[in-house]
């Protein structure tokens, strides 16, 4: 292989298999994503943290691939490392009521496999809380919300990793120096104006969630939704900060700026949105349970000490009632120890709650027989628990509301929309907004010859895949949003929603979402329902790791806008020649 970045003699050892599989494999991966990113620069990381846990995420992709690795006796982790969330609480399975099969035992492989590489089974979406946990300096990290919490409000400096990259770079101890982990790259294009008051946590989180939503295609955001958000107050809580990075994380956003808190750099800004008192009424009407509810979710990402003491204090004295919906409170094993030794998990299991340690709500497999309508207090766990992780209807409200249907205070059902005025332009601009770049013309279907040039990855060798292509200018959210069985989107309002990639050359600019979804392309590869190739506009951390470790024929950075000048279901040839791959239509969809 030609390699595009000098490897001192401690790379080359490991690239060479001189310290096995395992970092053989991590190396060769980690040298192609430095070359999709055009750097010629490894550095040393301070720590990693790794997502793919739970068998529900992860799926059958991630335990063949950690069943690979566990088979190699020199694969350890090079860093302090830690796990992610599980799909269960083991002690308290039954309890969960998960009927799965042999979801215990697979979960239980996970955490194993992953043990014996030297990860510390933490089984935590929340490691920046974690004592020891160094959250400072270059780190490869998976999981979105601890990436974007970690990327704003510490001193934590991190790409979006998937869930493959970050296992490499923790194999190795190195990765690329590019994206995120450039000062350069570190500025928002997003400028957001909030104009009314926001106090409670689930206020954060919807408009974290909202500002994801409002994503076009057209806009230039190569490492995902970087906003300023302005009129925010200086003093955000920890549980408010945590509510608002992991809700924007929903749909890639790296990390975020609170305007007037600290010096920012200048961005290049492709919007400027307003949230206002009718933007934040709206989506809580529009997320309102007006059905019965089967059960109430809260700790998403997991409960934080602050958290857990409000759900005690709502819960002092009272008692979930017979009638209304089991409520389960999900946290970390460190602060449910430390709840149990200052007597607030007495208080909430005394209520009659179920306190979980070890998982989350968005990666447990709920029984669909009973769990009909959930209600939470996260637009994380919204936007995974309605995919099609789950496909569960999924309201919420705040974490006072959500205690009081649980102890029968308060009666869920219809409730109309308050009108409230909108504010004129001079109204809701409280200071001198950012010019916006100039939109586009609109796009038109493509007709005649095209011909591209583009690159490939080093490790993959000469290749010709001629097939249909599978076109889309919106980023993909692949687990959850791609059904792993069959490729095809399920994502109501994506413009491919109901189209299949399975078997055609799939073109779109990058994944979003979930740093899991590399393993949703390992799993439609072992199940013969892959793209015959993947072809992305810009580096893909959720593509380019499965492409490299399984062969999947992979192409980027093209000198031509491929999306814009080929069509779903024209016929195309994608052929690798050396370093260079070039892109061809060979016949136009005539439909």
């Amino acid at each position: 292989m030609t390699l595009p970045i000098k490897l001192n003699d401690e790379q080359q050892a490991m690239l060479n298999g001189e310290r096995g599989l395992a970092k053989q494999m991590g190396m060769r991966l980690l040298v192609d994503m430095a070359a999709t990113a055009g750097v010629s620069e490894f550095i040393p990381i301070t720590s990693a943290h790794l997502s793919g846990v739970s068998p529900l995420t992860g799926g059958l992709g991630l335990r063949q691939f950690l069943a690979k690795l566990a088979a190699d006796p020199e694969a350890q982790v090079a860093v302090p490392t830690t796990l992610n969330s599980a799909g269960c609480d083991e002690d308290q399975f039954d309890e969960m009521r998960i009927v799965a099969p042999h979801f215990r035992e697979h979960n239980h492989e996970i955490v194993e496999q992953y043990t014996r590489l030297g990860v510390r089974p933490t089984q935590s979406c929340i490691p920046y809380e974690w004592e020891g946990v160094v959250a400072d300096g270059p780190a490869a990290w998976a999981e979105s919300n601890a990436i974007c919490f970690g990327n704003s409000y510490t001193g934590l400096i991190t790409n979006r990793e998937s869930g493959l990259s970050a296992l490499a770079c923790a194999l190795t101890g190195y990765t690329p120096k590019y994206g995120l982990l450039d000062e350069r790259n570190r500025r928002p294009n997003l400028f957001v104006v909030v104009t009314t008051e926001l106090t409670d946590p689930a206020d954060f989180s919807i408009l974290g969630d909202w500002i994801g939503k409002q994503r076009q295609s057209d806009w230039e955001m190569p490492y995902g939704p970087i906003p300023v958000i302005q009129g925010l107050p200086a003093d955000l809580t920890h549980e408010q900060k945590k509510a608002l990075t992991a809700a924007a994380a929903n749909y890639g956003c790296p990390m975020l700026y609170i305007d007037g808190v600290e010096e920012r750099p200048s961005g290049y800004f492709q919007s400027r949105l307003f949230f206002g008192e009718r933007e934040l009424r709206q989506r809580y009407e529009a997320l309102y349970p007006d059905t019965a509810v089967s059960l109430i979710v809260i700790g998403c990402p997991q409960a934080s000490l602050g958290e857990l003491k409000v759900t005690a204090e709502l819960l002092q004295d009272k008692h979930v009632a017979p009638d209304a919906p089991p409520l389960w409170v999900f946290t970390s094993s460190a602060n449910k120890a430390i709840a149990e030794k200052i007597g607030l998990a007495e208080i909430i299991t005394g209520a009659g709650a179920l306190l979980l340690e070890n998982t989350c709500p968005e990666v447990v497999p709920y029984d669909p027989n009973w769990v009909k309508h959930i209600l939470t207090n996260s637009m994380k766990a919204e936007h995974y628990i309605t995919s099609g992780l789950n496909s569960i209807p999924t309201s919420v409200m705040n974490l006072a509301d959500c205690v009081a249907v649980a102890t029968g205070e308060l009666a869920v059902g219809d409730r109309g929309l308050v009108e409230t005025p909108i504010l004129d332009q001079q109204e809701r601009q409280t200071r001198p907004l950012p010019p916006l770049p100039p939109r586009p013309s609109p796009v038109r279907k493509a007709t005649g010859p095209f011909e591209a040039q583009g690159y490939g990855l080093p490790s993959q060798k000469n290749f010709t895949v001629t097939g249909e292509a599978f076109v889309t200018g919106t980023p993909i959210t692949l687990l959850g949003f791609v059904n792993r069985e069959t490729g095809v989107i399920e994502e109501p309002g994506h413009p491919a929603n109901g189209q299949s990639m399975a078997g055609k050359i799939a073109i779109f600019p990058k994944g979003s979402g979930s740093t899991v979804a590399p393993y949703v392309l390992l799993e439609l590869y072992y199940r013969d329902k892959a793209p015959l190739a993947i072809v992305n506009t810009e580096i893909d951390q959720q593509s380019a790791p499965a492409c490299s470790l399984e062969g999947i024929p992979y192409a980027y950075d093209f000198d031509k806008d491929i999306i814009r000048h080929i069509n779903p279901g024209d016929q195309i040839e994608l052929k690798r020649e050396g370093n260079k791959v070039t892109i061809r239509v060979l016949e136009r969809n005539k439909e």
